[in-house]
């Protein structure tokens, strides 16, 4: 066979020559070396195939990771109010407790008796932003509320709570008065609403609304004081913050709205209730609905979600109802991480 003699002659960096046989082998019979550089390229084979399987599943995991992509493409956040007794403990092992469970964002309620300042330190040693601050505007300058807002970093200064009618200064005599707004009382908050957000945009800050469930509440001839909020408060200066908890509570659908009104929502609440209550639009008594864990509940926010990224919203936060039972305030805050993160 022409070249045979060649597979027992070696060069100088121990392969034969002809056919560059590794000189391990060369000393083999023929079929000796077939059989050896088979098993060799087979093994080569086997863990070429390997790799390209560990790259696949790597791959597919990746893909399932995109494809499992967080809702509105922007990680989850929470309104600090669910945690907000582990707040009064322990700010800093609160909000560092809150990063490593994957929240990015954050919603202030109050600073747990710490300055806007010293909070935002805080939240910088715990790598957490925080775009948006819920504000009590109970006075006629809210300048320093302004000021505090911008001090933690956020952009929109939000009322939890809003009414223009005088409420007295107990708890007992603020629902009251919650419980019996009419529709003149909402035109007259639509006009306070203007004013703040007037106010808000020369202070380079957006004002939002955040609403409950009060606001749903039947005026007669089909009104209520929510749509009246939304009709007569200027779309630039007054934005709104959807909590979808409250609305499904008032016996409303939270995609309707987002629908209805574009481009007006830039945040969302997402709650979630025990099955079973009625419809109601009291925030106090029996009626009230019972809070619960992401998922646990009856809202399904996937279609939402759905709806909210077309409507505007750029933010979502988790918040829970108290009282939060059988488990702390951080495994609260970790469920419901992970009801939203999987959506």
């Amino acid at each position: 066979m022409l070249g045979v003699k060649g597979y027992d002659g070696m060069d100088s960096a121990g392969w034969s020559n002809a056919e560059r046989i590794p000189a391990k082998i060369a000393g083999k019979t023929f079929v000796e070396r077939t059989m050896t550089m088979t098993q060799k390229l087979s093994r080569r084979n086997f863990i070429a195939q390997g790799s390209a399987a560990g790259a696949a599943v790597a791959l597919t995991a990746s893909l399932s990771n995109v494809l499992r992509a967080d809702p509105l493409g922007r990680a989850p956040g929470i309104q600090l109010y669910t945690v907000a007794a582990s707040l009064a403990e322990d700010v800093p092992g609160t909000l560092k407790g809150l990063s490593k469970i994957g929240y990015k964002y954050v919603e202030t309620a109050g600073f747990a008796k710490l300055s806007a300042k010293d909070f935002r330190k805080a939240l910088d040693d715990a790598s957490l932003n925080c775009p948006s601050a819920h504000l009590r505007f109970t006075t006629a300058d809210p300048g320093p509320l302004f000021e505090d807002a911008h001090a933690v970093g956020a952009h929109y200064a939000v009322s939890s709570v809003l009414i223009a009618k005088p409420a007295g200064d107990s708890m007992g005599s603020y629902l009251n008065a919650l419980s019996t707004l009419t529709i003149d009382d909402f035109k007259k908050t639509a006009e306070l609403a203007n004013q703040i957000g007037a106010k808000a945009k020369q202070a380079g800050l957006q004002y939002a609304y955040h609403n409950h469930n009060f606001e749903f509440k039947d005026q007669g001839n089909g009104q209520i004081g929510y749509d009246l909020l939304i009709k007569e408060t200027d779309p630039e200066l007054v934005k709104f913050e959807l909590d979808c908890g409250w609305i499904v509570a008032a016996g409303y659908n939270a995609v309707d709205y987002f629908k209805k009104y574009p481009n007006r929502y830039r945040m969302m609440h997402v709650k979630d209730f025990l099955a079973g209550a009625k419809p109601t639009t009291d925030l106090h008594g029996e009626s009230r609905p019972k809070g619960t864990e992401l998922g646990k509940g009856h809202i399904d926010y996937k279609p939402i979600f759905s709806a909210a990224g077309p409507a505007g919203v750029e933010y979502y936060f988790s918040e829970q109802e108290p009282p939060i039972l059988g488990m702390t305030q951080l495994e609260a805050a970790k469920v419901n991480y992970e009801y939203m993160h999987a959506l």
